[in-house]
């Protein structure tokens, strides 16, 4: 068994960086929390803070760390199932923390509100592409995950959300200069610069493939950023796949234009979550299934 003090005191050196602001966090002196730390270092028999600034966990500790805020999070809800409240809603450093994989795009479209609706909990985002974030739950280093693919991670359930609408956009003067007298042909799509997320990011060639039959794009911009890949797509640095919802305005404004209209990607969305936690959970699932009815659109 470990000592609740000492996981304490060890999830705090970790959240805020340095043995001196756990102390402050936790009301006790800096003095404390370094015997408990080394205390439960004793018991694991293996070093769990690595001492630099900031100080940063070992695997070892961040598995700890892991271990003790999951115990904090099912105690939360163990208290709220019972009509006990939680003991930590006026003290913000007893706050679980819950680390999730989450999309960019869903992170800036709809994610946001339904982190809202959840009290007395602390977030920690990974944010990966949605081919990718089930990754995150198969190594154990995530609780919950936005997900594109529908088959359940072991020890995982899985809840559909439906379809973030995507549409190939670029604005009026580039769709002009570069797809202008012959439309939006392979050739041209070929050399036509694209803007793309980053290496992982596939929506553009997918596109490709669904609308013509092809997955040669042109030379690409590299631009990590789903806000500045609506802003990349207005000031005609290049054409790229944007979330409907964040282009809707530019859309609406005309500084952006659809390559050919009628022609969207729909990329499905999965609600994976941790068994183990589902129940302690349950708040942020229903939190999560509420804001994306309002924005994504039917799986077909």
């Amino acid at each position: 068994m470990f000592d609740p003090a000492q996981l304490a005191a060890l999830s705090a050196v970790l959240r805020t960086g340095s043995f001196e602001r756990a102390a402050q966090m936790l009301h006790v002196t800096q003095s404390a929390i370094s015997q408990r730390v080394r205390q439960l270092e004793e018991q694991v028999g293996t070093s769990l803070v690595i001492r630099s600034q900031p100080c940063r966990a070992t695997d070892a500790g961040d598995r700890l760390f892991r271990h003790a805020e999951e115990v904090r999070l099912l105690e939360q809800g163990a208290r709220r199932d019972l009509g006990l409240g939680s003991k930590d809603e006026a003290e913000s450093d007893g706050w679980p923390t819950l680390r999730l994989a989450v999309n960019a795009d869903s992170l800036a479209t709809w994610f946001v509100p339904a982190m809202a609706r959840v009290d007395s909990v602390l977030f920690d985002l990974v944010i990966d592409d949605q081919d990718h974030s089930a990754e995150w739950l198969r190594r154990g280093d995530v609780r919950a995950a936005i997900s594109g693919s529908a088959k359940p991670v072991q020890g995982c359930d899985c809840r559909q959300l439906g379809a973030l609408r995507y549409l190939a956009t670029a604005s009026p003067a580039f769709v002009n200069q570069w797809f202008g007298a012959d439309g939006v042909t392979p050739r041209q799509l070929a050399r036509a610069p694209v803007i793309t997320f980053n290496a992982k990011d596939r929506l553009q060639s997918r596109w490709a493939e669904q609308v013509l039959n092809v997955s040669a794009t042109g030379p690409s911009h590299w631009l990590p950023s789903s806000h500045a890949f609506v802003d990349a797509a207005c000031a005609g640095l290049g054409w790229g796949m944007n979330p409907e919802p964040l282009a809707a305005a530019a859309l609406a404004d005309g500084r952006l234009r659809e390559l050919i209209a009628g022609q969207p990607l729909d990329v499905p969305l999965y609600w994976h979550v941790s068994r183990s936690v589902a129940g302690a959970l349950k708040p942020l699932t229903d939190a999560v299934v509420r804001a994306a009815a309002a924005v994504l659109h039917p799986i077909v």
